[in-house]
């Protein structure tokens, strides 16, 4: 008899949430499925971009598979603020925000890239409506390598980049409106 008034119980709990909990008490509110294991996989929901848009308050880390964009999609976000971004996209590189640099004479000038890249990221200027307040980013330099593609030689000489990002240079000439420089962080 107790066996079955358990059952009874775990059903209409079940019912009446909504989520399903394996291996915990608690599943969070936003998920149908809240597991804990560390010995098995999880085949996910499918849904459109629409519908996981829709999706209510999602927990920081909500996973789903994006029909549209043909990818695991997880919120990096918050729930009151969420961000999705597709897992394992292919793109594994992108170029570092502007930014001034200093080309006043000197040798031993130094610049800190991801610095530079997490201040923009962590607070933009302006954004859309909707947007949530930063854009996702790193967090870490290590995530991170640093390469510079272009830079006018006639007025910078490139002496170091840290594996941190910090970049080190001598100012070797007068810039001019044309004088630039390309950086451009890959994923590790």
């Amino acid at each position: 008899m107790k066996q079955l008034v358990c059952s009874i119980t775990v059903l209409i709990t079940s019912v009446m949430y909504g989520q399903v909990g394996i291996n915990t008490t608690t599943p969070d509110k936003s998920s149908i499925v809240d597991m804990s294991t560390n010995n098995k996989g999880l085949l996910i929901p499918r849904l459109t971009q629409q519908e996981k848009i829709a999706i209510a308050e999602p927990a920081n880390g909500l996973l789903v598979y994006d029909t549209d964009r043909q990818c695991l999609s997880q919120n990096i976000g918050t729930p009151v603020s969420p961000s999705w971004t597709c897992l394992g996209n292919n793109t594994r590189s992108f170029y570092m925000p502007s930014m001034v640099v200093d080309t006043q004479a000197g040798t031993g000038k130094t610049v800190d890239l991801y610095n530079i890249y997490k201040q923009q990221f962590e607070a933009p200027m302006a954004k859309s409506s909707n947007a949530p307040a930063s854009i996702p980013y790193y967090s870490s330099p290590d995530d991170l390598y640093y390469y510079v593609s272009y830079y006018d030689n006639s007025v910078i000489n490139i002496t170091n980049i840290s594996d941190s990002g910090v970049l080190t240079y001598d100012v070797v000439g007068t810039p001019s409106d044309f004088s630039y420089m390309n950086i451009v962080f890959v994923i590790k």
